[in-house]
């Protein structure tokens, strides 16, 4: 399994929200480019760029996640706010190694399966559930069927995978939904990359038991719960 850590922007700046709500942020950075190179000379080869505020229609830091992209010495996988084939190419074009597409590809199979096979192999989608409903445009919406259900149909294209994302745990550090990684895992075909809730070393091991393929890690790391030099042995960092 590897852990990858999450680089989430909101008015130009690095930040980490509970529970997906934008009225309780806990984290804020001033420089994301800065965190991100921090993270990766501290030795993870892989970060999860998302752009908040694109995500929930409040704007967009676009000039900055390519900024990342293009100083990044490690792969990236980018998301928020990205619903048309245009924004997609963008971002590969950037230098993205892949992007995490969320609410259209959601409602929207005939697009996915056209950006999926333009793009085989580097559409992560992404499966955010509070409690057991799939919740989308920036957790505002629901979708009235199973995490289960959703992942059923997603497994028949070409992606690199799913991001699940337990928003009801998301920067909370009391530990995963185990229960609902275990579900979405089973139903899957495709490699599942958890967020939500992590906040030690064994939640990680947790995941790791489950076959999860990656641990997106966002708050543990910011508050030093989970040290990166901690982790470098027992998994792909």
């Amino acid at each position: 399994m590897q852990v990858i850590p999450a680089v989430d922007l909101r008015d130009g700046k690095c930040v980490q929200l509970v529970g997906g709500s934008y009225e309780d942020e806990r984290i804020r950075r001033d420089d994301p480019a800065a965190v991100a190179a921090d993270w990766i000379r501290r030795g993870f080869t892989r970060l999860h760029l998302v752009d908040l505020d694109a995500a929930t229609g409040r704007g967009s830091n676009r000039t900055l996640v390519c900024d990342i992209i293009a100083s990044a010495s490690a792969r990236t996988q980018v998301g928020g706010g990205l619903r048309s084939t245009d924004d997609v190419a963008e971002i590969l074009t950037a230098g993205a190694q892949r992007v995490v597409l969320g609410s259209r590809a959601l409602e929207d199979e005939a697009w996915l399966a056209d950006v999926a096979s333009a793009y085989p192999q580097r559409i992560l989608v992404a499966l955010d559930v509070r409690g057991r409903r799939v919740v989308t445009h920036g957790w505002t919406a629901e979708i009235d069927r199973s995490p289960e259900s959703v992942v059923a149909d997603l497994n028949a294209f070409s992606l690199a995978g799913i991001v699940l994302t337990a928003v009801h745990c998301e920067g909370q550090m009391e530990g995963t939904d185990i229960a609902l990684v275990e579900s979405v895992v089973q139903a899957a075909r495709l490699p599942v990359h958890a967020a939500g809730g992590i906040g030690t070393v064994d939640d990680l091991r947790s995941l790791a038991s489950c076959g999860v393929a990656g641990a997106i890690l966002g708050m543990a790391l910011y508050t030093g719960a989970i040290n990166p030099e901690d982790i470098g042995e027992e998994f792909d960092i």
